[in-house]
């Protein structure tokens, strides 16, 4: 099974929160994610991430990546990963409260690219159930996520995200998040830390940042990323939506 820590999430971060771009507006990520192992690498070159407003509480997704993945000595392979379309909705909002919550069905869906067979995608496609919370306390901002993995075939799991996040000033944004993902079976977990920030140049423009690790070594045999990034741009669009 492969985990979505090599793929989608609220940019430069794994967790999603329940945001939306709003009606007719656009929210196009584009970044480097390096995933770096003992003995081996692979890197989204890039990952785009594109995100429509379909009203002002429904998102839709499409997610996918440029692979390049390297394994010991062997050279390096090139190959698009599986499509990754999503449909989140927010469906609770008290703006009193500071409180949202949504859910964002999603499914990896492997491409007619030979790449299962090439080693890059995984041989099944899969569907992901998750719940999304943000709460405002103060000057923090909270999002979390917890959501079930139902794979077509492998073992099912689960992932969980926490991001603590902080406006230093109107332009930075600064993070940090954990993020967990397991099959049921134990059969592979990755438990990952990492910070990051988000930086307005000026609209549409938003600089990601994000740098991390493995918490711990693995011990089911799949091994951990030591080193984890997301390097990229956001681009708000139309840019009067967003001033």
């Amino acid at each position: 099974m492969f985990f979505r820590i090599e793929g989608a999430g609220r940019p430069p971060y794994y967790t999603n929160d329940p945001g939306t771009p709003g009606t007719n507006n656009w929210e196009i990520n584009l970044g480097y994610m390096p995933f770096l192992y003992a003995d081996s690498s692979t890197s989204h070159v890039p990952d785009v991430d594109i995100n429509f407003g379909l009203g002002e509480r429904i998102q839709l997704t499409y997610e996918s990546a440029w692979l390049r993945v390297r394994k010991g000595t062997n050279p390096a392979v090139y190959g698009m990963e599986q499509s990754n379309p999503g449909l989140k909705w927010r469906f609770y909002e008290n703006k009193e409260k500071r409180f949202e919550i949504s859910i964002f069905p999603q499914g990896f869906i492997n491409n007619p690219n030979h790449a299962v067979e090439r080693g890059i995608s995984p041989p099944g496609s899969s569907f992901e159930m998750p719940i999304e919370f943000t709460k405002k306390l103060g000057p923090v901002d909270i999002n979390w996520e917890i959501g079930y993995v139902a794979a077509h075939r492998g073992p099912d799991g689960w992932i969980a995200g926490l991001v603590l996040g902080h406006d230093l000033t109107k332009k930075l944004e600064m993070d940090a998040e954990f993020y967990s993902q397991s099959t049921f079976d134990n059969s592979s977990n990755q438990q990952t830390f990492d910070v990051g920030a988000r930086y307005k140049l000026r609209p549409p423009f938003i600089l990601l940042l994000m740098a991390g690790r493995s918490v711990a070594p693995s011990h089911t045999g799949n091994g951990q990323p030591y080193f984890i990034g997301y390097f990229g741009m956001q681009f708000l669009l139309p840019p009067k939506a967003f001033e």
